[in-house]
């Protein structure tokens, strides 16, 4: 789709993603791995699921994916630890279902190489925490969690978008595209700053602290470093965000494409209402002013029809342009039902 700078930083915002293009992020240092002691297992009887002792190493999530054997331990006991079956564990390591495992063994916990679903190229880093995967056709969301033992919202939160927009299998799953699989490290002080909310939840603005960087909030706030960027043209990507700066975490002001119109503000700079202009489309409007509900706000004041404002294609959701709607959901706007 066609932009124009600076509008070429929003090709995926065009669709409504908090979309990450890889030549965003610089050249990334290894993901947070860390060596400590396995969790005892969830047990009903001490006997039946004895505790695990040996050392584990752990994504930047902190799923375990791998595991180090101590004397007595069996691959049975290693597969129960972490809700597996033993023949997966076995599977995993080359090895049979019952197999005797000597102390000091290294026991994967995941799948050693491609399989259904993820049929791609990962890259590694030297513990042996997957840290990059480019997607194959034929890939699933499914089989790319599975393979790299992630749930679906962490690997979301990966590559700082929100995992409501893969539902329709929009972002991830793309033949050829290099999704990250870990996070970089971030300051144990960031995210502690003071947040202003919508009506509806969504963090409009955020108060830097001491430890804060570009990573921490976009892996808070699911938004690329290029996004913060472009909707805070103080900031500056080489340099560190001072603490105290409040950061506007939804485009706003920033006119997109799909989203042209003008609005108005409460006192704290949050959206309230909105006038369509041409070519505006239902979801562009929502995603510029960090709206999940924009027809809840814009109920009819009777009857159970849906929202009351107008389409001009209703299969693409363009909008009438001149119509002024609320973007607040405790101050809808309500019209009578025809």
């Amino acid at each position: 789709m066609p932009l124009t700078r600076p509008a070429a930083l929003l090709v995926a915002l065009s669709l409504g993603l908090a979309g990450c293009t890889y030549s965003d992020h610089p050249a990334e240092p290894a993901a947070a791995v860390q060596s400590t002691p396995a969790p005892t297992a969830p047990t009903a009887s001490s006997a039946a699921k004895p505790s695990l002792s040996g050392e584990t190493v752990r994504d930047s999530f902190g799923n375990v994916d791998f595991y180090t054997t101590v004397s007595g331990d069996t691959l049975a006991a290693v597969a129960r630890a972490y809700k597996l079956s033993e023949a997966k564990v076995a599977g995993f390591n080359g090895l049979q279902p019952g197999a005797v495992i000597p102390a000091g063994t290294k026991l994967r916990l995941m799948p050693a190489g491609p399989t259904r679903g993820a049929m791609g190229a990962a890259t590694g880093e030297v513990n042996g925490i997957p840290m990059d995967y480019t997607v194959e056709p034929d890939d699933s969301l499914a089989g790319i969690t599975y393979r790299f033992n992630l749930t679906e919202e962490q690997l979301a939160e990966a590559n700082k978008v929100p995992f409501a927009y893969e539902k329709g299998n929009v972002f991830f799953i793309q033949a050829g595209r290099a999704i990250r699989l870990q996070k970089n490290p971030v300051d144990s002080r960031s995210g502690a700053g003071a947040e202003i909310k919508n009506s509806f939840g969504q963090t409009v603005y955020y108060t830097t602290v001491e430890g804060d960087s570009f990573d921490s909030l976009g892996y808070k706030y699911r938004s690329t470093t290029a996004q913060i960027l472009l909707y805070n043209p103080s900031l500056a990507g080489d340099q560190p965000i001072p603490a105290g700066t409040k950061v506007r975490l939804i485009p706003g002001e920033l006119k997109i494409k799909g989203a042209q119109g003008t609005f108005t503000t409460d006192a704290n700079g949050i959206p309230l209402t909105y006038t369509t202009a041409p070519g505006d489309i239902e979801r562009q409007v929502a995603f510029r002013f960090g709206v999940d509900q924009l027809r809840s706000a814009n109920r009819p004041s009777s009857g159970t029809a849906g929202a009351w404002y107008d389409f001009t294609d209703l299969p693409s959701g363009e909008l009438v342009p001149g119509q002024t709607i609320s973007l607040a959901l405790d101050k809808p706007i309500n019209k009578p039902s025809p």
